[in-house]
């Protein structure tokens, strides 16, 4: 097949789309990426880059076209929202430029924004190719949740935009099975809608690690519960710090973040006016293929999110690559994440937004044995092997666009 993937993020940022591109690649499949210049998640163009040069690379043999855009800077909701409208804006300009082939699919990857599908309408009038849109979030909810707009009129807009959008749409992929039905209320028809989760990259995996590797250097001994993500509203790291603060007479009990967002500068503040310097550590962002050493320095791995409707309806994307490397997991969360930790074993679950039973959870894996521990984090890894394994995926979602391609020549 001759796919065109459409992502307002790409490599060099770090995203699931990546790996996915590849997999496709290895089984033969002819791919191309129209995306933006990098700038996530420190708001500015990676190193190299301009609105004016690298409008064409090459990426593991895949040839990536990058569109102007504006740079999200610090994450305000106006350098947000230009962000957002930029990349749809000259994606949609350039991409008929760029992108002059016959794709027998156009594959839309939506970690958020919804926008990112207007220029994927757009490519689908010059080229005729379906459309295939793997939705990570859910619009207009999640601007609610997160407080990024407050109008309801401009709510109002964006829940129309979400029902033109869905109706030019020939297949929705959702990340958890309860989007559907806020899709289905949307307009998004019933039998064009798949389950389709998020797997790990393959680096995900448990790792042997040397005692002078550089990691280790980075964190302090003792019992280590890390997070690895974006620090950002929806993460509720009020919880995560309150959580800290409950334990911080436990002097080996240390909170390890790793990554970025726009919420740091505060994280970071709370954490100094609390006197949690030496016990919560923001480590800051690496690569990924730095996690798997990391989380292989662990005691437990963490995944947090606000009390929301909204967000007790999503997988958080690092729970799979949690369960893929074999360590347990506190999640402080609602909905189908807890379910997935629950059903796998894999972990300890409680409520969002509630820092006492976030510190009793931990408690109570500290207060495991070694052997307890290694038992949840097999069961983890077990279920991501029956239901997120790479490999398994890879050939569903073949299936899926295989399908969706011989429907459009009939």
């Amino acid at each position: 097949m001759k796919i065109l993937v459409l992502s307002q993020y790409f490599w060099p940022e770090n995203f699931r789309i990546n790996d996915l591109v590849i997999g496709l690649k290895e089984r033969g499949h002819s791919v191309e990426v129209l995306t933006g210049i990098p700038n996530y998640p420190h708001g500015k163009y990676f190193h190299g880059y301009s609105a004016l040069n690298k409008s064409r690379e090459i990426y593991n043999g895949i040839t990536v076209h990058r569109a102007p855009m504006s740079p999200r800077g610090s994450g305000s909701g106006f350098r947000l929202a230009l962000n957002f409208i930029s990349f749809a804006l000259f994606s949609s300009i350039f991409g008929p430029i760029f992108c002059r082939k016959r794709y027998d699919i156009i594959f839309v990857y939506e970690p958020s924004p919804i926008t990112v599908a207007i220029p994927a309408i757009i490519m689908k009038i010059f080229t005729s190719a379906p459309i295939v849109f793997w939705m990570q979030d859910l619009w207009p909810e999640s601007l609610s949740a997160t407080d990024a707009i407050r109008s309801k009129t401009v709510l109002k807009l964006v829940e129309l935009l979400v029902r033109l959008i869905y109706k030019g749409c020939d297949r929705i992929l959702i990340q958890s099975e309860a989007f559907k039905p806020s899709i289905i209320h949307q307009g998004g028809e019933p039998d064009r809608i798949f389950y389709y989760p998020n797997s790990a990259d393959s680096l995900y995996q448990p790792v042997p690690f040397p005692s002078d590797c550089v990691e280790k250097s980075l964190v302090p001994d003792g019992f280590r519960v890390v997070f690895a993500g974006n620090i950002g509203a929806a993460q509720d790291f009020q919880s995560i710090i309150s959580a800290a603060d409950m334990l911080k007479h436990h002097k080996d009990i240390h909170w390890i973040i790793l990554g970025d967002g726009r919420m740091s500068n505060w994280v970071q503040s709370e954490a100094d006016k609390r006197g949690l310097s030496d016990t919560f550590h923001l480590l800051g962002s690496y690569p990924s293929e730095a996690m798997p050493r990391f989380f292989a320095l662990s005691d437990v791995l963490l995944v947090t999110l606000k009390k929301e409707p909204i967000f007790a309806l999503t997988i958080p994307s690092k729970i799979q690559s949690y369960l893929a490397c074999a360590k347990p997991i506190v999640a402080a969360l609602d909905g189908e994440g807890a379910r997935i930790i629950d059903e796998a074993g894999a972990g300890i679950t409680c409520p969002a937004q509630n820092p006492a039973a976030l510190s009793s959870a931990v408690m109570r894996v500290y207060d495991m044995t070694q052997q307890e521990r290694d038992d949840l984090g097999a069961n983890g890894r077990k279920y991501f092997e029956n239901h997120f394994e790479r490999e398994l995926l890879l050939e569903r979602l073949i299936v899926y666009l295989s399908g969706l391609k011989s429907e459009a020549r009939e």
